[in-house]
């Protein structure tokens, strides 16, 4: 394994902080090293594989459709891409949809979207964006530009004009903030990489309202947390509120690359014919695998299991956060959680690497838990322990 990481490390840039990892293998809630050891993925391809890894029938839809039909571009209709579109409309707020690679890609989408039909409604003045700190929306430059974490940008100065920022959770922030030059709203209803950290009671309700009180759009980036992962299909449908604009991504086609921009009518409007183009979005391949995946995750009874092994985890975590002090909080709902510690979060990754969990670090300080929403209880068990075995070592 060692042999790899070696050849790896003097041909790719230095982009990455890897793991002294070489997976080789995964399926279900399970992967394997280029040695032959299994661990269990808490990690999930960071909510990419929602649905594990291998699932059959996303990679059965998947196969079956590269005998058929690979890439013809957007010049030209499909049927599963169509197909495709017509369920997300169906179980969402939107109207249309737009497809793409990624969600830096989906946020670039929504980004020009919303400059557009404000400037055709408004004129040049309504171009600005109130993003939230802490926040995290992709690398390319819109994308970063959107982001409320300022060490994302290093290097890479100056960002894009027009960009704002207000804490999350602070609506009177937000209302002194929102003036005639604002032609939207961004955040994410639950903040990923920034810690998972959850949106106060009635928060997302009062933006909601502030957006239709001032006429500007409100856009909700779910690429990490839609589709599932707090157990309802869009996050905030646990909050009751919907948004004008969404960015989809990560786990839409059940692993492989894919991302999706919806709207409602009114938005969708700022997009024409020349405005906005995606080479490989929605083809064939990928939307086969995403009809197979999203028809799994917008089940029903599959969605009721993970609303309640989320309450099954909250009991666990908050116990074994009373039994550690290095855990200052737990916060999440579904299966999205977040421990944040008073230490250090990289011996913990560690150890529990070491004995066979796969768990991640962000900010830091917290451990973000993001297993496969087809997780069954021992899973989950030996995972839950292997964690606690994990924190003991590195706060004994």
């Amino acid at each position: 394994m060692r042999d790899w990481m070696e050849r790896a490390d003097k041909v790719f840039m230095n982009t990455y902080g890897r793991q002294p990892l070489v997976l080789v293998r995964g399926e279900g809630c399970r992967v394997w090293d280029a040695d032959g050891r299994e661990y269990l993925d808490f990690v999930a391809g960071l909510a990419v594989c929602n649905l594990g890894h291998a699932h059959p029938a996303v990679a059965q839809a998947a196969a079956a459709q590269l005998t058929q039909l690979v890439h013809v571009s957007n010049l030209y209709y499909t049927t599963p891409q169509t197909e495709l579109a017509e369920e997300l409309v169906r179980l969402s707020f939107a109207d249309r949809v737009f497809f793409c690679n990624s969600g830096a890609e989906a946020m670039e989408a929504a980004l020009k979207l919303c400059r557009r039909v404000a400037q055709e409604r408004h004129g040049p003045e309504r171009h600005r964006f109130i993003c939230m700190e802490n926040s995290f929306h992709g690398r390319t430059y819109g994308a970063l530009s959107a982001t409320g974490q300022p060490k994302f940008w290093a290097g890479c100065e100056p960002m894009l004009p027009g960009f704002s920022f207000v804490p999350f959770n602070d609506l009177s922030a937000l209302d002194a903030a929102v003036d005639d030059t604002v032609c939207a709203v961004v955040l994410e209803p639950i903040q990923g990489e920034g810690g998972v950290k959850m949106p106060d009671l009635g928060y997302l309700t009062g933006v909601r309202y502030l957006c239709d009180e001032r006429g500007v759009f409100l856009v909700f980036d779910e690429v990490q947390v839609g589709l599932g992962r707090t157990g309802r299909l869009f996050a905030h449908q646990n909050f009751g509120v919907a948004p004008d604009v969404m960015a989809l991504a990560k786990s839409l086609a059940g692993g492989l690359p894919m991302g999706a921009l919806l709207a409602t009518e009114a938005a969708a409007a700022g997009f024409v014919p020349g405005t906005h183009a995606s080479t490989f979005g929605g083809g064939p391949v990928i939307a086969s695998a995403a009809k197979a995946a999203l028809a799994v995750l917008s089940d029903a009874d599959f969605l009721a299991r993970v609303r309640w092994m989320g309450d099954y985890v909250d009991e666990k975590l908050t116990d074994l956060a009373s039994r550690f002090r290095a855990i200052r909080v737990v916060r999440g709902m579904g299966l999205m959680w977040g421990l944040e510690l008073t230490e250090e979060g990289a011996p913990v990754v560690a150890a529990c690497r070491e004995r066979g969990l796969l768990v991640n670090c962000t900010q830091g300080n917290i451990i973000r838990l993001l297993p496969p929403l087809i997780i069954d209880v021992p899973d989950l068990d030996r995972g839950l322990g292997i964690l606690e075995e994990g924190l003991r070592v590195a706060f004994p």
